[in-house]
C-alpha cells in the first residue's frame, strides 16, 4: 500500500447529500480495496482561477489515504465517468504506508504544538508580572 491525497473540484450546484454520496462512494472503493482513510476534509465552495466546464465556483474536498495503486485507478476512472466531478488530482505521497507512522508523526505534532502554546501562556504570564512591578 502506498500513501495518497485526492483533490478534487465537485460542482457547485450539487446539495451537501450529492457531495457527501460522491465523498463516501471514494471511501467505499479505497477500503473495499482494503486502504484507510485518514483525513477526509470538505474545503468548501471556493471560486475558480479560470473556467472549468462553464462553472466559475468549485466545491473542493480533500482526502489523505493509503490504499493500493488499484483502488486509486479505479477511484480516478469513477470521476472521470461522473459529469459531477469538474476536476481531480491524486498525488503519490509516500512509496510505503504505514499507519503506526503516521499515527506516531501525528502525536509528535500535536505535542510540539501544545508545547509551544504553553511557553506562549507561561511568556505571557511573566510579561504581565513584569508589567506590575
Amino acid at each position: 500500500m502506498r500513501r495518497y491525497e485526492t483533490i478534487s473540484i465537485i460542482k457547485p450546484a450539487l446539495g451537501d447529500e450529492e457531495i457527501g454520496a460522491i465523498n463516501q462512494r471514494s471511501i467505499s472503493i479505497i477500503e473495499g480495496d482494503g486502504g484507510t482513510i485518514l483525513n477526509t476534509d470538505k474545503w468548501g465552495l471556493k471560486t475558480l482561477a479560470y473556467p472549468i466546464k462553464k462553472e466559475q465556483q468549485g466545491y473542493y474536498v480533500y482526502m489523505d489515504f493509503g490504499a493500493t495503486p488499484a483502488a486509486v485507478t479505479e477511484m480516478e476512472r469513477q470521476f472521470k465517468i461522473d459529469d459531477r466531478i469538474l476536476k481531480f488530482m491524486t498525488v503519490k505521497l509516500d512509496d510505503v504506508f504505514d499507519p503506526a507512522a503516521i499515527q506516531a508523526q501525528a502525536d509528535a505534532k500535536a505535542k510540539a504544538a501544545e508545547a509551544r502554546a504553553q511557553k506562549r501562556r507561561d511568556d505571557d504570564n511573566d510579561s504581565d508580572n513584569d508589567s506590575e512591578d
